[in-house]
């Protein structure tokens, strides 16, 4: 296969992680070919301009330097491209790299990484879209409803403190209010049923947060939407909740219910979707799967149902969010 390698840089991706990444994946790239086209930019709006650039030009393979937000970012400029992509994992969470196989915290990571785009093993996947009264937005890993994401929003709205504290203190606050969700939900097109809850995860992948498996048995690439759903609980039994969450066996309480759907429509007072760590969507939802959609460039030792840690270590996180920052260098959850 003939043709230049185009990368795409996010630089403030996790907490600046991105530009030390990106240095070393040229690095490596220009030590293996000639054909390197850099399109680096700061903020969202940049990636997904320069993203847009860098498919135009029909690359052999497009290299993605960022984290879950800066992939999920420039989805519509990848989706229906025919170019694949290596994923270079520079955020906070990096649960799409978890869930692929993708190397991520060992220091020649970005280096064997960014190799995937010349020996990589294609690997299509599905792509999640939600959409809602502001539109429709696509995702990669998990969309999260209800606590989570009323975690989120404090978190955002939090001026004071920085860093992972202010997302402690959002938890905390969000403890205190908790209230169950009256969620609606219907599956695969079935009539709206009542489904009061403390919160809705519907995923791609495993785990959101940096390796928190709320879905713990979702695979990118079975055309399918893991939903999980967790009844009305009180403070202290969601407190007791999370260690199986963060364990991945939440599925075995009483609580707990998971449901395998192609589509899933959810409405409740007041909600808000959070997806990839971004808030993505307010009001009734319609969480949908589109089958195959992206092409991700792999190690060929990963299977087509294989997940391992990349190098990384999961559990790092607690959520949808994690108290990290959004790809464009703001401290959301993520």
């Amino acid at each position: 296969m003939t043709g230049h390698i185009a990368v795409l840089v996010n630089p403030s991706s996790g907490r600046g992680r991105g530009a030390a990444a990106a240095a070393r994946a040229v690095e490596r790239l220009e030590a293996l070919t000639d054909e390197v086209r850099v399109f680096a930019g700061d903020s969202v709006d940049d990636s997904r301009r320069l993203a847009r650039e860098a498919v135009a030009g029909a690359p052999r393979a497009l290299v993605v330097v960022g984290g879950d937000g800066t992939l999920s970012s420039v989805l519509d400029a990848v989706v229906g491209s025919g170019v694949p992509i290596a994923l270079v994992p520079a955020g906070t969470g990096n649960d799409l790299a978890r869930a692929l196989g993708l190397p991520f915290e060992a220091s020649d990571a970005a280096s064997a990484a960014a190799e995937l785009a010349l020996n990589g093993t294609p690997r299509p996947i599905d792509v999640g879209e939600v959409e809602s009264a502001a539109g429709i937005a696509r995702f990669l890993t998990v969309a999260a409803l209800g606590f989570d994401a009323h975690v989120s929003e404090r978190t955002n709205r939090l001026k004071w403190p920085r860093g992972r504290v202010r997302y402690y203190l959002a938890i905390l606050i969000e403890v205190a209010r908790l209230r169950p969700m009256p969620f609606a939900v219907a599956f695969d097109g079935g009539a709206m049923q009542s489904m009061p809850g403390t919160l809705i995860a519907v995923g791609s992948t495993r785990s959101y947060g940096g390796g928190m498996p709320v879905c713990p048995d979702a695979d990118p690439a079975d055309g399918l939407l893991d939903v999980t759903h967790v009844a009305p609980l009180g403070r202290a039994k969601l407190v007791r909740l999370f260690p199986l969450l963060l364990r991945g066996t939440h599925g075995e309480r009483p609580e707990v219910t998971t449901v395998r759907a192609t589509h899933v429509e959810v409405d409740a007072p007041g909600l808000v979707v959070y997806a990839d760590g971004e808030r993505v969507g307010a009001g009734r939802a319609r969480i949908r799967v589109v089958p195959g959609a992206l092409t991700m460039l792999v190690p060929a030792t990963v299977g087509a149902a294989d997940e391992h840690d990349g190098y990384g270590e999961a559990g790092a996180g607690a959520g949808a969010g994690a108290g990290a920052e959004t790809e464009s260098g703001g401290e959301v959850a993520a």
